[in-house]
């Protein structure tokens, strides 16, 4: 009886011992499945701004210790250490991030930690801060807990645009010139660029890409440089991120003088005074030297020469006609124009009397138009073939 009351609390000990050993495995996966690293999927941040990686320890069946939680930085595969908290040895940020890398939370930093929110805070990224982030959690009794953040730095490119070379000149040729050029430097994702103008040309657009991972968008404006170019206005249209940036700049078309003559009205009659030649020009840069010359000949001693002026002094002459030429120069070339000169006899001198005869003879020539037209209207409103008494004729 005693054998078989032994063999049966033997039993049922070791049935009480398995219980109890299977009821502690599953109360520990249950701790296990409840327990978890929390964090965002992905995080973003432009250079030189801040940004926060949210990391959270997930404990809802405790007590669970944590030991210490290890931020590291994932790099080709290779893990690096970013920051450390530890109850018992405090916070510690490794060197290259010591300056710009922080745990949000000041608990974290307390004698007394609490390592439940330890969000790590960059101050200022970088483009080369961006990588994999591994959060993980050392516990006990539970082993570790971990999770992954990525994080994304973006750059605003910078924008520029100038003239491609300090001198543009119009030419007779119809070869194309870059004139302007846009930038979009150092942009993550790259910009874009267009153009905004009345010009005729085209644009080409190339993409630079940077040691840094950034790109380089570069635009240049083609067109054929000519007088009616100039003084047009280029607009570089740069968009970024659903931001605009706008930049202009005038084109300064450089261009040979265009010439003409005037002061020449057809009615240089001998004897007449006061008249004057000027050679007009439109020309960039200005003209800087003005030539007179006379062909088939030279100029007479009674014109002077006043800079783009020929003044006539005194009575003209009939030696004085002839064809004259301007000859404007710039930097870029020179130009002429010409006016042929005729002088004529002087109009008849008409004195006070005969002008009195010359309006007396209109008069009565205007008398005699006005009666003949008056006989005939009255002579139209007859009918045929009536006539009055007076209209007949007595032999």
């Amino acid at each position: 009886f005693l054998k078989c009351v032994s063999a049966c609390v033997c039993v049922v000990g070791h049935m009480v011992s398995k219980t109890n050993s299977l009821s502690f495995q599953v109360n520990h996966r249950l701790e296990i499945k409840h327990q978890s690293v929390q964090m965002e999927a992905g995080q973003s941040g432009f250079v030189g701004s801040k940004v926060d990686l949210p990391c959270l320890f997930i404990n809802s069946i405790p007590p669970v210790k944590i030991s210490q939680v290890t931020w590291q930085k994932v790099i080709n595969g290779k893990k690096q250490n970013v920051a450390i908290a530890n109850p018992s040895l405090g916070v510690s940020v490794a060197p290259p991030f010591k300056d710009r890398v922080s745990f949000k939370n000041p608990v974290v930093r307390r004698r007394t930690p609490s390592l439940e929110d330890t969000t790590l805070t960059f101050s200022s990224l970088r483009l080369s801060d961006e990588a994999t982030y591994i959060c993980e959690y050392t516990t006990f009794p539970a082993g570790n807990r971990e999770n992954t953040v990525n994080l994304t730095v973006y750059a605003r490119p910078l924008t520029q645009m100038s003239l491609s070379t300090p001198t543009l000149v119009a030419r007779s040729s119809n070869l194309k010139t870059p004139v302007a050029t846009c930038l979009s430097a150092n942009g993550k994702p790259p910009g874009t660029i267009r153009w905004d103008t009345r010009v005729r040309g085209e644009a080409t657009t190339q993409e630079i890409r940077n040691s840094d991972g950034t790109i380089t968008v570069r635009s240049d404006f083609i067109l054929v440089p000519s007088k009616n170019t100039h003084l047009e206005k280029l607009t570089c249209i740069t968009s970024y991120n659903q931001e605009t940036y706008t930049d202009s700049v005038t084109l300064d078309i450089q261009y040979e003088p265009e010439v003409s003559v005037e002061g020449f009205d057809g009615n240089w009659y001998l004897d007449r005074q006061n008249v004057e030649l000027t050679c007009l020009t439109d020309a960039n840069p200005p003209v800087s030297l003005f030539q007179w010359r006379m062909l088939n000949g030279s100029i007479p001693n009674s014109v002077e020469i006043r800079d783009n002026v020929l003044l006539f002094k005194g009575p003209i002459r009939y030696e004085v006609g002839g064809i004259y030429v301007c000859d404007a120069t710039n930097s870029i070339g020179t130009s002429s124009a010409f006016m042929e000169i005729s002088i004529t006899e002087p109009l008849p001198q008409v004195g006070t009397g005969d002008v009195f005869s010359v309006l007396g003879m209109l008069l009565a020539v205007g008398l005699i138009l006005g009666v003949a037209i008056t006989v005939l209207l009255l002579n139209r409103r007859k009918p045929r073939g009536e006539m009055d008494a007076d209209s007949y004729v007595y032999l």
